[in-house]
């Protein structure tokens, strides 16, 4: 296999098992609850419904551009370092919403590596669709 195709896959995975696992954290607390749908108005449902869609709204992107800059040939280790940064923002990310109540550190640290993340990869792609 292609060492960049394999980088992208290796994260690509992880970041589908992340989805998975805050997935299973939303319906573990609704079947605790007995909520059918959403949070049902129960405080502690709140924060697992918003560590799951937060990440959902993020790491599509990001597989994304994990993706496309294994097609152009990018150097594994670009691809490895996006993809690391930004599972570690997304897992810092939910557990910060997961387990300290209000502004947490750990919700500040994991956008700001997902951010990050997703700016070392659109920049990247940037620069090779011109060079």
């Amino acid at each position: 296999m292609v060492p960049s195709i394999q980088a992208a896959t290796l994260w690509g995975g992880l970041l589908i098992l992340l989805l998975l696992v805050l997935s299973s954290v939303v319906v573990s607390r609704r079947r605790r609850h007995l909520i059918e749908f959403g949070d049902g108005g129960n405080p502690e449902m709140t924060p697992a419904v918003r560590a799951f869609g937060n990440a959902a709204e993020y790491i599509p992107a990001g597989i994304c551009g994990l993706i496309l800059l294994a097609f152009v040939g990018a150097p594994p280790l670009l691809i490895h370092g996006v993809g690391g940064v930004l599972f570690a923002g997304r897992a810092i990310h939910a557990l910060g919403l997961l387990f300290q109540k209000g502004p947490s550190l750990g919700r500040v640290t994991g956008m700001v590596l997902t951010w990050l993340a997703l700016l070392v990869a659109s920049v990247s792609l940037i620069a090779w669709s011109v060079i």
